[in-house]
């Protein structure tokens, strides 16, 4: 049985990535194959894959979601949208000395003004004046992770978004897809590898660090996600064929594993929380692509029911000795599950 502390790792500052490489796809690629660790460069994917093996990969949008404002009051705030609940309607965090209370104006951004509604958990529900996404996009900032030292820049709107996002609505990046850029996936596609697509809304608490030492009392925000049924059908074939099914990144994983929870992966949208740990039996992913992970999260949890505790262990160790480059703007990790290793 495992407890929070078998999850904590030291990391030297400098191993955190500030920037992101100058070109996507020249980071490099720690490959664990069982328990064999292989380092290489994340061009080297198009070896690692083979003709009818299946990429699915996070579509979402990181929203502009950060403001700053004031209220009626004078009081300065800050807002971080957590998610969009209708045209005119969201849940965010917000801070400020006195927490506002329902019907407490504020104004965003020197722009806009928004009405405090109902309390919602940990969460504010914020009523705009005018259209969400249009506001946001407007007037919002890109919210980069709470390690990267610099505010958003130009260079970051561009970067810290996947080539392939289509739908708006996270609050952080699908980190693993950054690594593809238009001539990796051309090239990938005129091998063979097949792409399908999910949509999971990263939301703020992915970042957030378990506390409990009992990971049973853990509670996991929720995300929402849409499982397409050409995705389904895609995995389906991949499946029928004996190929790998690839998540792209954690937030494909599971949206995959959670669609699959009636034992077949199924179509349609739901919230999640689920919280995979080792343990878990994993129903509809072979392979994952993903960065490393912060200590004490939920993600190291999940890599390591993934491909297993030690391995895992070993991996980031080594990836930590030979200065890789760690969390959202670093490196990536290509990994199997240990079920299918243990095959050979």
């Amino acid at each position: 049985m495992y407890t929070l502390s078998d999850f904590d790792f030291n990391l030297p500052q400098e191993r955190i990535a500030q920037f992101p490489l100058p070109d996507r796809s020249a980071s490099r690629l720690l490959h664990l194959d069982g328990e064999q660790i292989i380092d290489r460069q994340f061009a080297d994917i198009v070896d690692l894959l083979q003709p009818g093996d299946l990429l699915v990969m996070n579509d979402t949008r990181v929203l502009k979601a950060r403001f700053y404002g004031v209220k009626e009051s004078g009081g300065k705030i800050e807002a971080l949208v957590e998610r969009v609940l209708d045209s005119r309607t969201v849940l965010a965090q917000v801070k400020a000395s006195k927490s506002p209370g329902p019907g407490v104006k504020i104004r965003l951004a020197d722009a806009f003004t928004v009405t405090v509604g109902e309390r919602a958990g940990e969460f504010f529900t914020l009523h705009f004046d005018g259209d969400v996404f249009e506001l946001i996009e407007a007037y919002g900032r890109l919210p980069l992770p709470p390690y990267i030292e610099h505010a958003a820049d130009s260079f970051d709107e561009n970067r810290y978004q996947t080539v392939f996002n289509k739908v708006p609505g996270a609050v952080a990046a699908p980190t693993a897809g950054l690594h593809f850029d238009e001539k990796l996936l051309a090239t990938l596609k005129a091998k063979g590898v097949n792409f399908a697509f999910v949509t999971l809304h990263v939301g703020a608490g992915t970042f957030q660090p378990v506390r409990n030492e009992v990971l049973s009392e853990h509670k996991m925000h929720t995300e929402w996600y849409t499982m397409p049924q050409e995705t389904v059908d895609a995995v389906r074939a991949a499946r029928a064929a004996g190929r790998d099914v690839v998540a792209v990144g954690t937030t494909s994983l599971r949206a995959l594993e959670s669609a699959s929870q009636s034992g077949q992966l199924e179509a349609g949208s739901a919230d999640t929380a689920l919280f995979i740990t080792p343990g878990y039996a994993f129903k509809t992913v072979t392979r994952l692509i993903t960065n490393f992970h912060l200590p004490k999260s939920t993600l190291l949890m999940l890599v390591s029911a993934f491909a297993g505790f030690e391995p895992i262990r070993q991996a980031y160790a080594h990836a930590i000795a030979n200065e890789y480059r760690f969390f959202s703007y670093g490196d990536a990790m290509l990994l199997t599950t240990q079920a299918r290793a243990n095959k050979g």
